[in-house]
């Protein structure tokens, strides 16, 4: 019996339990995915069932999930970037509003991406959801959303950061490479526990998701307790009169301190990655994703009023360190102070295997739609060597990782790596909310198991035209926060990396057939750990 006459058969008899090969959806009202009752929206070459073909299959439940989403949210992000967002914007209560529009923003995007994942439960996030809208130049956007996946697709700046607080702890000094060398042992090990032992990787992943949150949580009811004024803290409301005294009146200033909350918050879509991985994907996806983004936007919110209560404006502006280590330092000392060296360490390193997990098998997605890649995509798009884990794809991830942990000068590279991964972002999220508002006007007939309220689809729209728009107005200080580097020159990378994406695309599609006078025809293969992957060959005129 096939996959869908199962389906027809189950939803036939009233059955809550429908499953796939690989899965199931879990409810009657999702078994009708639009790539199957609409085939004429199907994204990419591959069919649902060929694409969630192979691996593991559907084993990642609520719990995994939402530490999936918790675990790729909470970085490093929430202990070092208050001090710079308030740099950027000047002050307190400017910073605070960005920290709640950051999260209303994300709640946003979450929704929209809730539609989007469950009108189309497989791996690739906004990959396929591009490939569903823009059908049209073939393989275009899939090839523009490759260039930027892979090439901005990285996690050095996590395992920088877990090499010099591992360093401090250790009583050493950070030199250049001794953190490098720390940095590509984590990426290497990371690389070979998800290959490898990929049960081992889910298990360490949702650990230190745990982890990272119960760190936060101390945090907050430390900074319950500081505002109580039962510390030795004199004054733990100084920063919350008058608190937008001081604040800034550039919108690129704006912008760019908006890029650093938006990465803070990164990872509300994680799931979306994964999608062909995880049981039940529609039911799952619709608690693990409002869920997970709850949980790390309370806890960052109450985090940034913590850190304010217990130091002045001027203090974290001038600390020269991680406002969570100031924090720390100021309520219980510096032996307090170093031992938050582990624990950032550990949010780093969990940071790390979630992004990585994740990426691998979107480079997976891409792999297996046939984009040419060095030694061919069979082997980029399979799960080798254990037949479980795509190996192939982690190996796409550290490659980047690699080559920005070893190039220097790291003072200048990181603060201009967070914006330029945040700006081409924006342009993927104006395209896919875009798209949405398309579809709901041209093809209202699909069904959606979920429904974003389209004011919020319209001002997720608008915020990424604006972030868009101002990082090309003047800062207020002339500089930005790279200099020597233009303060609009991470905007020109992150538009030069799409464009290069439709250089690829058109030298792939047009000159080199047209050169060579071949035609590139479309097959499918099924790889032997089951995986489905398109191969073009060349078919000559």
């Amino acid at each position: 019996m096939s996959a869908l006459t199962k389906v027809a058969s189950d939803e036939k008899a009233g059955s809550d339990d429908l499953n796939f090969k690989n899965g199931g959806y879990g409810d009657t009202a999702s078994v009708h995915s639009v790539d199957q009752t609409h085939s004429d929206l199907t994204p990419g070459s591959l069919s649902y069932e060929e694409a969630t073909a192979g691996g593991m299959g559907r084993h990642l439940g609520v719990f995994s999930c939402t530490m999936l989403i918790v675990g790729r949210i909470i970085g490093t992000g929430i202990f070092s970037t208050p001090s710079s967002i308030l740099g950027s914007v000047g002050s307190v209560g400017a910073s605070l509003m960005l920290w709640v529009l950051g999260f209303l923003l994300s709640f946003c995007g979450l929704f929209v991406w809730l539609e989007f994942g469950t009108m189309w439960p497989r791996s690739g996030g906004e990959k396929v959801y591009l490939e569903a809208i823009y059908r049209k130049p073939r393989y275009l956007v899939t090839v523009i959303f490759a260039m930027n996946a892979i090439l901005l697709g990285f996690t050095a700046a996590g395992c920088i950061v877990f090499a010099n607080n591992i360093l401090i702890v250790a009583g050493h000094t950070a030199t250049r490479w001794a953190a490098r060398g720390i940095a590509l042992a984590v990426i290497f090990f990371v690389t070979i526990l998800h290959g490898f032992t990929p049960r081992l990787g889910i298990w360490l992943m949702n650990f230190l998701s745990v982890f990272k949150l119960i760190i936060l949580i101390f945090v907050v009811i430390t900074g319950w307790v500081v505002l109580s004024g039962k510390t030795h803290i004199e004054d733990p409301h100084v920063n919350f009169r008058d608190a937008f005294a001081g604040s800034s009146h550039s919108g690129n200033d704006y912008a760019t301190a908006m890029f650093k909350v938006l990465n803070a918050y990164a990872g509300w879509s994680n799931v979306n990655y994964v999608l062909g991985e995880v049981k039940n994907p529609v039911r799952t996806l619709k608690i693990a994703g409002p869920l997970g983004l709850s949980i790390c936007a309370f806890l960052y919110l109450m985090a940034n009023i913590a850190y304010f209560s217990a130091a002045s404006k001027e203090e974290i502006l001038n600390s020269g360190v991680t406002v969570a280590s100031l924090f720390f330092k100021k309520v219980f000392g510096a032996a307090a102070q170093r031992a938050l060296s582990v624990f950032v360490a550990l949010s780093a390193l969990g940071n790390v295997i979630t992004v990585t997990y994740a990426a691998s098998r979107v480079n997976q997605e891409l792999a297996k739609e046939g984009i040419p890649l060095p030694f061919g995509n069979r082997f980029w798009a399979s799960n080798w060597p254990t037949g479980k884990s795509p190996m192939p794809g982690l190996i796409v991830h550290l490659i980047p990782s690699v080559i920005i942990i070893i190039a220097p000068p790291p003072a200048i590279v990181y603060p201009f790596i967070l914006n330029v991964e945040g700006y081409p972002q924006q342009i993927i999220n104006f395209f896919i909310v875009g798209g949405l508002i398309y579809l709901r006007w041209k093809r209202p007939d699909i069904n959606r198991p979920f429904k974003v309220w389209l004011p919020l689809a319209i001002f997720f729209l608008v915020a990424a035209i604006f972030l868009m728009v101002a990082p090309f107005l003047k800062p207020a200080n002339g500089v930005g926060d790279t200099p020597p580097l233009p303060y609009y020159l991470y905007c020109l990378v992150g538009i030069g990396i799409m464009i290069l994406g439709v250089v690829y695309w058109a030298t792939w599609r047009i000159v080199l057939p047209r050169v060579f006078g071949y035609e590139l025809v479309p097959n499918k293969e099924t790889l032997s750990d089951g995986t489905v992957v398109t191969v073009f060959s060349r078919k000559n005129d």
